[in-house]
């Protein structure tokens, strides 16, 4: 079904007019590494982790720093 997103279809028999071929029987490759996938996954969540420490931290100090004003 056409979207905003995708745009209008190409409509036309496979291997024709610049469309692609279907071959039945073949396995496609991914270009995807899970390995380093989860990696960067794993990494990324860690940082957001110590981000998320360092802003509390950071807002506990504050408002300690209030109360002694106080």
């Amino acid at each position: 079904m056409e979207s905003p997103a995708s745009g209008s279809p190409s409509i036309g028999n496979p291997a024709q007019n610049g469309l692609g071929n279907i071959q039945g029987g073949w396995l496609e490759m991914s270009n995807v590494n899970i390995v380093d996938e989860l990696v960067d996954m794993i990494v990324g969540q860690r940082a957001y982790e110590v981000n998320s420490k360092a802003i509390t931290t950071a807002d506990q100090m504050l408002q300690t720093a209030n109360e002694v004003k106080r």
